[in-house]
């Protein structure tokens, strides 16, 4: 039997995309409007500030960059003053001058140039440790305010033996006038001075053969016992002058003259260099003071070294 076909109902259809109208269809674009003012901005929005730190960190902050300012300064000047410490001698330092200890002003001190070929005292060819430079340019120079002794000028600078000899008790200077001349002494060189406080100074250096001669006198001094001229109680010290401030090569002996004193204070370095025995001899009415004589035995000491 043959069906007869239904017709398929037709399900409606899903609604689509629009399709965009044709040209044809699109509405005319309206001509633009005429220019408008400008619209003004609206004010920004105030921003919010930031919460300042408390009053009392501000100042710790404040006081730390103060410190840290002031150490920067100080150690820049600090590093500059040592520098300039350092740099300078004592006496040239502004405001730290120390205070007056009773050094005498002395002259600059040079030493006579020696004569041309010859060697120093103390080089290494010169087996006799002789001194080529004039013996009289090596006696230390009186201090600023001092008074010359005329007495101890001598002749041209140089003194006689008896000018020597008169420096210790009558009953030595026979021995030791002999040790001279054994010695093979060649001449005395001396200068002295009185200061305004009357300490009166004396320098005596006598220049032999070879250092050995030098040597040997020292010890006929010791062996004659010799005692000093109004002095006959000295003793040695160890400080001061006596202790570390000799030049190399050289010797001194620092005495003292122990109380009850004669008719003054006398205070005596006695010192070897080479060919050469030197005497500082130190003598006051009211007493020698102990640096300046210190300064002096020292002073020329260095001359001889």
């Amino acid at each position: 039997m043959t069906q007869s076909l239904q017709p398929e109902q037709q399900q409606p259809e899903a609604p689509g995309p629009q399709e965009a109208p044709g040209p044809q269809e699109a509405p005319a674009v309206p001509p633009p409007p005429p220019a408008a003012a400008p619209v003004p901005l609206a004010p920004p929005v105030p921003s919010v500030p930031p919460v300042p730190p408390a009053p009392k960190d501000r100042r710790v902050l404040r006081a730390v960059l103060r410190w840290t300012a002031a150490v920067v300064v100080f150690a820049a000047v600090g590093a500059g003053a040592a520098y300039g410490v350092t740099e300078q001698t004592r006496g040239d330092l502004p405001g730290l001058a120390t205070e007056d200890d009773g050094r005498w002003e002395y002259p600059h001190l040079v030493k006579p140039p020696l004569p041309a070929g010859a060697p120093a005292a103390f080089a290494e060819e010169n087996t006799r440790e002789e001194h080529y430079a004039d013996l009289r340019g090596l006696v230390l120079p009186a201090p600023k305010g001092a008074r010359q002794d005329k007495e101890m000028a001598g002749r041209d600078g140089w003194l006689s033996t008896a000018a020597y000899l008169e420096l210790f008790a009558k009953d030595a200077r026979g021995d030791l006038k002999q040790s001279l001349a054994d010695g093979g002494l060649r001449h005395i060189a001396g200068r002295g001075w009185t200061m305004p406080d009357g300490t009166h100074t004396r320098i005596y250096l006598l220049q032999f053969d070879t250092s050995a001669f030098a040597r040997a006198h020292l010890g006929d001094l010791a062996a004659a016992a010799a005692a000093y001229q109004d002095a006959p109680d000295v003793e040695e010290y160890l400080r001061g002058a006596g202790s570390g401030s000799k030049v190399r090569y050289t010797t001194m002996r620092v005495f003292d003259e122990q109380a009850p004193y004669g008719a003054e204070h006398l205070r005596v370095a006695r010192m070897q260099a080479g060919d050469v025995v030197g005497f500082v001899v130190v003598s006051g009415k009211k007493g020698v003071p102990r640096v300046p004589f210190d300064q002096t035995a020292v002073l020329q000491n260095q001359l001889l070294g």
